[in-house]
């Protein structure tokens, strides 16, 4: 698979469209940076941050609006930003994450013999010889590819033991798109990391190479069809969970053939109630799958929304549960790695225990907060979150004051906005998976409450967490034993230091806030300047035009240093 780093401009994506679809980004993102510098920083820094914070608002709303347009218009990875962006709940505002949330990966089909031509280029035969039939009609179409049912030559059908598939190709020329839209989103992640107002709270550059990691796994079938039969070995016991086979054989980089397990849409109520399943018992079943990926495997599927988990009856299984559910597309996975799946634990047993001050400590544990962070309003917003909304289900929160809940998610989010977050590794995957599981869920069951499948799940983490309680003390022991080994030595160096006067003590909060001082009192000088310039220049030109305008023209000088000053 290619790297990350390898997705740059290529010579034909430079030429004609890819020129185009480049400038027309940057030229969205400019133009939006240009606003937002001129409300959040000149404004502001000119005494009229009232301003900024009265029409903010409006221009969230207005700038996430015209961003899904030029996301439907242009396609591509623009789609896939955009569901990236909506559900960014930790650096966004509302305005923006609420427009997007319901952008769709839905696109025009390509035309058949172009999808054909592609096909037959990358198995290296017709495909009259690989399939006995192919439905001409996609069964999907995305941005970066579709769909279509096939059935596979006897022969072939013979050696795998499949007989119906899906013949999964890519856009054409989706790979200069690709190359096209992670060069243009690498130079705006460049101009916000410039941004001292967003690069304090997030690395941006950061956000867009593991957005562009996930999305070059996306095109990249043979990964799919790895994690696919990954996917299959972690629940290989487990009769609740089925995965497509996937057809070695007839499967590239550009094409995927898989077995055909088209069942009921895991939304379909009406489908479910005629297959004789009920819709409220599929819900708590689905939710323990996927508690099981994320807090107990660490592989798990980061896309399971409707549209990518069937629920197929088995007749002959389970008399209590007589069906399973089919999980399809592989091609966003989360992988969460030891370290961070034990915080996750920790975060699962807060929850669920409804403790505020413990959920913000295994937030820090997780490092999604750095060391720096005054949690202090953060661990009041969660314990009053958990007094008044803890163990709710959707059926109840829909009885809430919708005022009440607007007005808690007002002081909260300003919380959470304020508080210097960085999100470790495919975490986000991991809130998209937990947001997506609850969605599907409340629709499966207005009655469901997510609690009742998080609560069993944490005791059993708990349980286990106690199991190691010997093992931790143990260590701790051992640790502490170490230093006070080394103490004494340690601490005798410390006093021949003390008297030999060669302890040097500074305080680098105090040194920055003298600095900053500094820096404000200048500001304040060349203001009042540029002040002075502008009224003696305004006053002069009436008798004297070419003087006046000079020193009008001067205090744009002052003006520049009293708005850039306290930048770094």
């Amino acid at each position: 698979m290619s790297s990350v780093r390898d997705a740059r401009l290529t010579p034909a994506s430079e030429s004609g469209d890819g020129r185009a679809r480049y400038r027309r980004i940057l030229r969205f993102a400019s133009w939006h940076l240009a606003v937002a510098w001129w409300y959040e920083i000149v404004l502001p820094r000119l005494g009229l941050g009232r301003v900024a914070e009265r029409t903010r608002s409006k221009r969230m709303q207005r700038f996430a609006r015209r961003f899904h347009a030029l996301a439907i218009d242009l396609g591509g990875l623009m789609i896939k930003v955009g569901q990236f962006m909506s559900s960014r709940l930790d650096v966004l505002p509302p305005e923006i994450t609420k427009e997007l949330e319901g952008l769709q990966d839905e696109v025009p089909p390509v035309p058949f013999p172009e999808i054909r031509a592609l096909a037959e280029a990358e198995l290296g035969v017709p495909l009259s010889q690989v399939f006995a039939w192919i439905d001409e009609r996609p069964v999907a179409a995305a941005s970066l590819g579709q769909a279509h049912r096939a059935r596979l030559a006897p022969l072939l059908a013979e050696d795998t033991g499949l007989d119906a598939v899906v013949l999964k190709v890519q856009r054409p020329g989706i790979d200069d798109v690709v190359a096209v839209d992670l060069a243009a989103l690498r130079r705006v992640g460049g101009w916000l990391r410039r941004v001292r107002l967003v690069a304090d709270r997030v690395d941006p550059q950061a956000l867009v190479e593991e957005f562009a990691a996930t999305s070059l796994e996306e095109i990249d079938y043979l990964h799919e069809a790895a994690s696919s039969e990954r996917f299959q070995a972690e629940f290989a016991a487990d009769d609740r969970v089925g995965v497509p086979a996937v057809v070695w054989e007839r499967t590239t980089r550009r094409v995927l053939t898989l077995e055909d397990v088209t069942a009921i849409k895991i939304t379909d109520a009406d489908g479910l109630r005629a297959a004789g399943i009920d819709p409220g018992a599929v819900a708590p079943v689905f939710a323990a799958v996927m508690f099981e990926q994320l807090f107990t495997n660490g592989f798990f599927h980061a896309d399971p929304h409707p549209g990518n988990i069937f629920v197929t009856p088995v007749p002959d299984g389970d008399p209590e549960r007589p069906w399973k559910l089919t999980f399809i597309d592989f091609g966003m996975m989360g992988e969460v790695p030891p370290t961070t799946r034990s915080g996750l634990r920790k975060l699962l047993i807060a929850a669920a225990s409804r403790d505020g001050s413990g959920l913000v400590n295994a937030i820090q544990d997780l490092g999604v907060l750095l060391p720096s962070a005054d949690t202090t309003e953060l661990e009041r917003a969660m314990t009053q979150l958990f007094a008044r909304f803890g163990g709710m289900g959707f059926a109840e929160l829909r009885e809430v004051d919708p005022r009440e809940f607007r007005q808690f998610a007002t002081q909260f989010g300003d919380v959470v906005r304020s508080l210097p977050f960085q999100l470790p590794e495919n975490f986000l995957l991991v809130i998209r998976a937990i947001s997506l599981t609850s969605g599907v869920c409340s629709a499966l069951d207005a009655e469901f409450n997510l609690w009742d499948s998080v609560e069993p799940f944490a005791a059993q983490l708990l349980r286990d967490e106690r199991g190691n309680v010997v093992q931790d003390l143990g260590r701790e022991a051992l640790e502490i034993a170490a230093v006070a080994v080394r103490l004494p030595k340690r601490l005798d160096a410390v006093i021949t230091r003390i008297e030999d006067g060669s302890v040097a003590v500074s305080n680098p909060r105090l040194e920055r806030r003298v600095a900053r001082l500094e820096r404000t009192a200048r500001r304040v000088v060349s203001a009042v300047l540029f002040a002075a310039l502008l009224v003696a220049g305004a006053v002069v030109r009436a008798d004297d035009t070419v003087f006046g305008t000079v020193l009008m023209a001067a205090s744009v000088l002052p003006l520049l240093h009293a708005l850039f000053a306290g930048r770094r």
